[in-house]
């Protein structure tokens, strides 16, 4: 990738002690020759990975699994044992609940402390803090400590002190599934703006739907160690089986029908002008499936078909090289066909794509493929968040 790196994490190894049996006394300090019995705890074992400019990175894994402590790192409230995080542009940070806020301070007073801690001077603090404040919505409250306040006017201030800060890098642990619906609705709208803008966000999340929706790349930690980083969609897949045991695939592959004279042996997935075969496609890219073929026998206008459907099995569109005429005399030997979708309006999800070989009447099949190749779509433009396709709207507000 040739965007420039924005975070770089290099080895980061983090522990903590774990105490066996603490000295609650000066007795028990002396009876314990001024030593307290404890265990390394390993957070973060040898972490690696670079960030770039522009780019939606997920990290996935189970509870203890590291995801938090390493968001830590990289905000700058924890620092490694052993390695290094390098930031390269101003940060915003979303973590648990409260992080960087002092109970005991007003919300006046957590406001400036929290956004000197991201890097913004007072005067600019000061000419941001009336933004900071009605986004919040805690113009009543801003003035009381924040010990005071209720879980959700937490995290709607740090979330409105986080956002205003400018940031360049977003780093967001869970903080979107807090909070009532309407501040959710508005958490979502930034982020999206954010991601629209270009700007780079780091994401730990629970939701497997976010990260394949969302992410550019992810990373998935097991017991403080990285498992595996790269594509999204393979990524969940793989950490989807490992926590159901293998139990969500009822199959090995897809299953195959047909008489055999003429089949299709591999399937290819291409985006745009590009000729390296892909898993995955964003709303609106230019598709090229190549579907390429075996036969020994000569078979008389073949007719080649391909249906893209939901995990459901609902199917969206099946379009046949009948359909606009391009059925050949007859085919032999191997070769390939192309079928090309100028632009896909699928909106994010997985799918299905399953073929088909039939003769001329489309009544006898050749080779019918059922759940030939699994692909995802990413979040592209136009942007939706509902159904299945976009039809492209204009909206006209007078």
């Amino acid at each position: 990738m040739s965007a420039e790196v924005v975070l770089s994490v290099d080895h980061v190894v983090k522990t903590f002690r774990v105490h066996q049996q603490r000295a609650n006394s000066l007795k028990q300090l002396i009876a314990a020759r001024g030593r307290n019995v404890f265990d390394e705890f390993l957070a973060v074992d040898d972490v690696t990975f670079d960030v770039h400019e522009g780019e939606v990175f997920g990290v996935i894994g189970q509870n203890g699994s590291g995801k938090s402590t390493l968001l830590k790192c990289m905000a700058g409230i924890l620092r490694p044992n052993k390695g290094s995080v390098r930031v390269h542009r101003r940060m915003g940070v979303l973590l648990e609940l409260g992080a960087g806020f002092h109970p005991d301070l007003t919300g006046r007073e957590n406001v400036f402390l929290n956004a000197a801690i991201l890097g913004m001077g007072r005067k600019e603090i000061s000419q941001r803090f009336d933004a900071i404040v009605d986004f919040s919505g805690l113009h009543k409250f801003i003035d009381q400590p924040v010990k005071t306040y209720s879980s959700g006017m937490y995290v709607r201030l740090a979330f409105a002190v986080a956002i205003n800060v400018d940031p360049q890098l977003l780093i967001v642990d869970e903080i979107l599934a807090v909070g009532d619906v309407s501040f959710q609705r508005r958490c979502m709208e930034k982020f999206v703006e954010f991601r629209n803008d270009g700007r780079t966000i780091v994401l730990v999340t629970h939701d497997m739907g976010s990260v394949k929706n969302l992410c550019d790349r992810a990373l998935w930690l097991e017991r403080g160690r990285a498992v595996d980083q790269g594509d999204p969609g393979g990524l969940v897949d793989a950490y989807t089986e490992r926590m159901l045991g293998g139990s969500q695939r009822s199959e090995d592959g897809p299953s195959r029908r047909g008489s055999g004279e003429l089949q299709v042996t591999r399937i290819e997935m291409m985006v745009g002008d590009d000729q390296a075969p892909v898993s995955r496609l964003r709303t609106g890219d230019a598709l090229r499936l190549r579907l390429h073929y075996r036969s020994d026998t000569s078979v008389p206008q073949p007719v080649f078909g391909v249906e893209i459907a939901t995990l459901g099995g609902v199917a969206i569109t099946a379009p046949c090289s009948r359909d606009v005429g391009m059925v050949p005399s007859s085919l032999s030997g191997e070769g390939f066909v192309d079928v090309s979708f100028p632009c896909v309006d699928l909106l994010p999800g997985t799918y299905d794509l399953h073929t088909s070989v039939t003769d001329f009447n489309r009544a006898h099949v050749y080779d019918h493929l059922q759940g030939a190749m699994r692909f995802d779509v990413m979040t592209g433009r136009p942007y939706e968040t509902g159904g299945i396709v976009s039809f492209r709207p204009e909206w006209t507000v007078s």
